[in-house]
């Protein structure tokens, strides 16, 4: 193993992600929201669980919240991120609250997490393509259409 590839007690690697800025909401999802109830469109999050009986469709994530700016830790859906990368992690906070949790993903690998970040990545596409059945909003602010439309 080398320098920086695996956990030390001041460093840990996890998946980072962003929560989506928009996100369908409603019957049909026509209506749209920012971001979730919990966190900002855009905020940085790490995830630190998941729960693979579910498909990885809900994970375990650390993050700072909507309404207090506090870090807050919560399980949400896999469809709400995008972005999923590995990063090294030196807060002392989000380890402490990490392990706190108990949900076993806080001392992964570099090479780990990154198979995780390739794999929640690839999941949330399919999931939020799959989730509605009815079509887009028009004019339509959500991640999918965000996407299209800036490439």
């Amino acid at each position: 193993m080398t320098a920086g590839d695996g956990p030390s007690a001041e460093q840990a690697w996890l998946v980072a992600a962003n929560v989506v800025r928009w996100r369908r909401y409603g019957e049909g999802g026509q209506e749209l929201r920012p971001g979730t109830k919990s966190y900002r469109g855009g905020s940085k999050v790490h995830v630190i669980g998941t729960y693979p009986g579910a498909a990885h469709e809900q994970l375990t994530t650390i993050g700072r919240g909507r309404h207090t700016g506090t870090y807050i830790t919560i399980d949400m859906a896999t469809h709400n991120l995008h972005n999923f990368r590995a990063v090294p992690v030196h807060s002392p906070t989000v380890l402490r609250l990490c392990e706190e949790s108990g949900a076993g993903g806080c001392r992964t690998g570099r090479q780990e997490a990154e198979a995780l970040a390739v794999l929640l990545g690839r999941l949330s596409v399919e999931y939020r393509t799959t989730r509605w059945s009815a079509p887009h909003p028009t004019p339509c602010r959500c991640h999918e259409c965000l996407t299209l439309s800036s490439a």
